[in-house]
């Protein structure tokens, strides 16, 4: 008896072989093209995706750039707001002119915001009225204090920030671009807080770069308002100075007594 075997390989490729004879030459050039094109169009899709998202994050980059490093380190705003006090004492001929009895005041100031650093840098010049000091400030939201230095005493003055009323540096940043155009701010109210010396600080290397630059070689002290003190009566006699000041849409009149 003779066994009779085939060659497993020769036979799948004649089987292939013949298959492929049953298909036009021309349907196959066809399908190949087809697959060609299709990855020609996922890979030109691909690209254009990239350079897309490559654009829009230099773009988006780039006003981050321009927005937190070159506007906040290299410009200083200087700007005003009109605002009105119900407390200032006029004459009858004054009060005669004035609506309600309010008299409308300008406070003028320069402010620089470094966001990065989280820190509002602000002049307040000699008033034009002589209620009130020129000072500088510094709000420094990272170590979440406020330094007053009053020009007029040559002194600093340390408490914590009071968020309530000092307004963040981003949203401070917006207000002075969107005002950026005019001059001044709208017109505004006046609010009053009162500080009280509680201590003097004889170290202030632990207070930031800002605020120690801003007190070094100044008698510093540290602040306490006066609504928080136990035992204080608002009609006790305080030695007192007036800082006027605006961070936010509203001006500040800062009272700063010493027993």
């Amino acid at each position: 008896m003779v066994k009779v075997s085939f060659n497993a390989a020769l036979a799948q490729k004649d089987v292939k072989k013949d298959f492929e004879t049953l298909i036009p030459a021309e349907n196959r050039d066809t399908e190949a093209a087809l697959v060609v094109r299709q990855r020609s169009r996922a890979w030109c899709w691909c690209v254009c995706l990239g350079i897309a998202l490559f654009l829009s994050g230099v773009v988006v980059a780039g006003a981050y750039l321009y927005r937190y490093y070159v506007v906040e380190d290299n410009e200083v705003f200087i700007c005003g707001v009109n605002y009105h006090e119900n407390d200032y004492m006029i004459t009858e001929e004054e009060e005669m002119m004035e609506e309600q009895s309010f008299r409308q005041r300008l406070l003028q100031e320069r402010i620089q915001v470094l966001v990065p650093d989280q820190v509002e840098i602000i002049h307040v010049p000699v008033p034009d009225f002589e209620d009130g000091d020129p000072a500088d400030i510094v709000h420094d939201f990272q170590r979440r204090l406020t330094a007053y230095l009053d020009l007029s005493l040559d002194k600093c003055y340390v408490i914590p920030l009071n968020t309530s009323v000092v307004m963040p540096p981003t949203d401070l940043l917006d207000l002075l671009i969107n005002v950026k155009a005019g001059t001044y701010l709208p017109q505004s109210y006046l609010v009053h807080e009162e500080m009280v010396v509680t201590e003097r600080l004889e170290n202030i290397e632990n207070l930031g770069a800002f605020i120690y630059t801003l007190c070094r070689g100044k008698d510093t002290y540290k602040l306490q308002r006066r609504d928080r003190i136990l035992g204080m009566q608002k009609r006790e006699a305080l030695t007192c100075h007036k800082i006027r000041h605006f961070e936010n849409t509203f001006v500040v009149e800062t009272l700063i007594c010493e027993p």
